[in-house]
């Protein structure tokens, strides 16, 4: 029977900071957003070798590939499918059946199934049995992912299902790496560095840990490899933005929000209708034509770039948003 996400298990205490050793590890997934950190971390893991090990696993916020964006970056997708095929990485999208529209219009109805990629070209699908329910808001700033129910339902949950729901992942050990680092937030600096993933189930054979190898990096490190490979850096970072998230992220502040409006007005105003028709805004005292009276455009977002390169050919330069302080995102 399909399984949905597992619970977490506590972790060996004396493990909790260690380096994993490489070489126990069947698959080794770099949850990969596109973004500098992401990248920093698959750039430091092709490092210490075991190339062929390693997977990209990308979760579209908007559903399934090729679907209309109501609030992640139109050119995430391409960005990811570019950087596999530079690398000569395998990239597997996942995603909740109807994306992030579907369940936070829900109304009467259970969560949509998740649907991911593997290996051999087919797709998997579990899930969308559970209690019927309403939601109808967006997700609302906070540390509590029942609030904030974007990260959990589009990105943990459908990582975690797209795991065990794979036989492959049973009778072996799995390595997950994602790229949070503790100078981001102080919630975040309290994550463990190496962990148990809640996915781990030693009674199938699973065997599955999480590992944040840049935890302790500061910025300039990120930026300082990514210079190092030649790797230019997803489009928002070029049109002003400090970090990649959803282009339309429930974190981003006034002057993110004017710029978003600048580069794709009718996303924004999509997200502005449904805070008017929901009652209830995305900011707790603020909506979103709020934001937009209130913010002033990067002057660096004028226009979305026609040509996604991967690597530099020419002289590397460090793009408008870094080390800006414009990294608003998860507290």
């Amino acid at each position: 029977m399909p399984e949905g996400p597992c619970k977490s298990i506590q972790f060996i205490p004396n493990r909790l900071n260690m380096k994993p050793d490489l070489d126990e590890y069947d698959t080794i997934i770099v949850a990969f957003s596109g973004g500098k950190d992401s990248t920093a971390c698959l750039l430091y893991l092709m490092e210490q070798g075991h190339k062929d090990k390693i997977e990209l696993w990308h979760h579209l916020i908007d559903g399934a590939p090729g679907s209309p964006n109501l609030m992640d970056w139109p050119e995430t997708e391409e960005y990811c499918r570019r950087f596999a095929e530079e690398f000569d990485i395998p990239l597997y999208f996942s995603w909740r059946n109807g994306g992030f529209q579907r369940e936070m219009l829900r109304d009467e109805q259970s969560t949509a199934p998740v649907s991911w990629e593997q290996p051999g070209g087919t797709v998997g699908v579990s899930g969308g049995r559970g209690r019927k329910n309403t939601r109808l808001m967006f997700p609302q700033v906070s540390a509590d992912l029942r609030v904030r129910w974007c990260s959990a339902y589009l990105k943990i949950d459908v990582m975690s299902m797209a795991i065990n729901n794979q036989e492959r992942f049973n009778n072996s050990k799995t390595l997950i790496v994602t790229g949070e680092r503790a100078q981001e937030s102080p919630n975040r600096s309290r994550y463990k560095k190496f962990e148990e993933h809640r996915c781990n189930a030693p009674t199938k054979g699973r065997i599955v840990h999480h590992w944040r190898p840049i935890h302790y990096w500061d910025e300039a490190k990120v930026w300082s490899i990514m210079e190092h490979y030649k790797v230019n850096a997803h489009p928002a970072y070029w049109l002003g933005w400090g970090r990649l998230s959803c282009m339309t992220c429930i974190f981003g502040d006034a002057d993110q929000w004017a710029s978003a409006q600048h580069l794709y007005p009718n996303m924004v105003e999509n997200i502005a209708r449904y805070e008017e028709q929901f009652g209830k805004t995305i900011k707790r005292n603020k909506s979103v034509r709020d934001l937009l009276n209130e913010g002033t455009r990067y002057l660096t977002a004028t226009k979305i770039p026609e040509e996604i390169s991967i690597i530099e050919e020419g002289v590397w330069e460090l793009p408008t948003g870094a080390m800006s302080g414009r990294d608003t995102g998860p507290i």
